[in-house]
């Protein structure tokens, strides 16, 4: 069976990380993305951890994406932009709003060359508003959305700012909302005929992370609470929290529900813990988390972490432990899934690791195709192929700066 997006054709004209994340979603799944960069490559290839000057991040980055290398401030470079434009589908991009439009590049003019296009922005505040023109970069989406604040730890117990969650998710939830309004949009279009009505899919970083704010904003609205940092618990459950085993991991155990609270109850040696008022109900345990998490740990600390995970699987009970990239590799349920890949990778001239290609089709699982390729790698596949310029007009293009 075809890859599920077999036959899409998008046009990435992103940079750093939001809109190259949606279009790498949509390449796993068989599209074919054609990345426009200029001529010094996206900024992300000097991200990260490099070997021999070359990013381990942009191998999983740029992956299955044709890279193609263009100078939009120049004319012909304009006007090879809106030659890509005619044979694609869709174009994602991530410039601050009304940036294409001082490119000559805008969406009547994109549609001009592309009845029924459809254009996906990704910025920090969405293409209006007051803050529209205001600078943003993922972590200032999730201070906005309110994640930064909860990603703290309770009041009153740390002086340190903040955790920041340890990778973009402010830009990658961002590209995944892109992706989804970018896909209904296709399909909204599609299955009328391909009309020529125009489409466009506005996601904002700051609003993407604020509609994953659960009840935040309504617990707000109807009582004035505005919800806490809860550290590594949860506010409205427990017991469901990170415990520290004797030989130094952190292991989580989410057993907040009645049947479930009574088995660890079981597993520590302290049955009794089930039928004390002061932990009977969620609510009672939400109300005593404290002192249930500090008789939780007091447990876990006699027990190195394997050994406290088997005690806790044998009981059923939700656990693990809190991974690290080596426990991610070695997780046989993740290799068993295809979700960590070992990939043949040129530039470093051996296999590189790989996460898989999410969602999982069975009929149709999509593969890497290639590894994040080097700068231009497909300008004579792209402009010769797909354009059909002449072997003499893509070397006068090189010639000239332009690609």
């Amino acid at each position: 069976m075809k890859t599920p997006l077999e036959g899409l054709r998008i046009l990435e004209l992103g940079h750093f990380v939001a809109a190259p994340f949606c279009t790498r979603l949509l390449a796993d799944l068989g599209a074919d993305v054609i990345k426009v960069e200029p001529r010094q490559g996206d900024p992300v290839r000097q991200w990260g951890d490099m070997v021999d000057g070359h990013s381990l991040w942009w191998s999983v980055h740029g992956r299955n994406k044709r890279c193609v290398t263009l100078d939009l401030k120049s004319e012909k470079g304009r006007a090879l932009v809106l030659r890509l434009v005619a044979r694609c589908d869709a174009v994602v991009e991530n410039f601050r709003p009304g940036h294409l439009d001082k490119l000559g590049l805008g969406a009547e003019v994109m549609r001009g060359v592309r009845p029924g296009l459809i254009i996906t922005h990704i910025s920090g505040y969405g293409q209006d508003g007051p803050y529209r023109d205001r600078a943003a970069f993922g972590v200032i989406g999730e201070a906005i959305g309110g994640l930064r604040y909860l990603t703290n730890h309770p009041p009153g117990t740390s002086d340190l700012p903040p955790v920041r969650v340890g990778v973009s998710i402010g830009d990658s939830i961002s590209g995944i909302y892109a992706a989804f309004g970018l896909m209904a949009a296709l399909w909204q279009r599609d299955r009328v005929g391909g009309d020529d009505q125009a489409r466009t899919v506005d996601a904002a970083l700051t609003e993407s992370v604020l509609s994953l704010m659960e009840g935040v904003l309504p617990e707000y609205g109807a009582l004035g609470k505005i919800r806490a940092p809860s550290g590594g618990g949860l506010a409205t459950a427990a017991p469901s929290n990170a415990y520290p085993s004797r030989d130094g991991c952190w292991v989580l155990i989410g057993a907040n529900s009645e049947p479930l609270f009574a088995k660890l109850a079981q597993v520590m040696g302290q049955p009794e813990l089930a039928d004390m008022p002061c932990y009977q109900g969620n609510k009672a345990r939400v109300e005593n988390v404290a002192a249930l998490d500090a008789l939780i740990t007091q447990w876990t600390r006699t027990l190195d972490a394997d050994e406290l995970l088997a005690r806790l699987g044998e009981a059923d009970i939700p656990s693990s432990k809190a991974y690290t990239a080596a426990d991610c590799a070695a997780d046989p349920q993740y290799i068993a899934r295809g979700m960590v890949r070992r990939v043949e990778d040129g530039w470093f001239g051996c296999e590189v690791l790989h996460p898989g290609i999410v969602p999982h089709v069975p009929e149709a699982p999509g593969r890497v195709r290639w590894t994040g390729p080097r700068i231009g790698a497909h300008n004579d596949e792209v402009y010769g192929g797909l354009l059909g310029l002449a072997d003499s007009e893509i070397a006068a293009l090189r010639a000239e700066g332009v690609i």
